[in-house]
C-alpha cells in the first residue's frame, strides 16, 4: 500500500519529534533523520496490527482517507502550512 502524509519534525531539547497531522502518530528519534524513519516503522506496526484486528479500513475512513486499489488516498488534504504572528 501507498500512503502520501505530512511529516512535521519539531526540535524539544535534545530529541526530534516527527508527527503527521492526517494519522495523529508521533515519533521521536536523536536526529531528524532518526525521528522520521521512527514515524515510518510506527505507522507501519499500527496498520498492521490493525490490519489483523481488522480495523484498518474504519480507522483510514475515521482519519479521512478511503483505499483505492492498493492506495490510501486523501478525501480531503492539508493545503499547506504557515507560521504567523498573531497579537494576543
Amino acid at each position: 500500500m501507498k500512503l502520501q502524509l505530512t511529516v512535521e519534525i519539531w526540535k524539544k531539547g535534545e530529541w526530534f519529534l516527527a508527527r503527521t497531522p492526517e494519522l495523529d502518530f508521533i515519533s521521536q528519534g536523536r536526529t531528524f533523520e532518526e525521528a522520521k524513519q521512527n514515524l515510518s516503522e510506527v505507522i507501519k506496526i499500527q496498520f498492521a496490527e490493525m490490519k489483523e484486528m481488522g480495523t484498518l479500513e474504519d480507522y483510514l475512513l475515521e482519519c479521512g482517507f478511503e483505499t483505492r486499489d492498493d492506495d490510501i488516498v486523501p478525501r480531503q488534504e492539508i493545503m499547506g502550512f504557515e507560521k504567523s504572528m498573531v497579537l494576543v
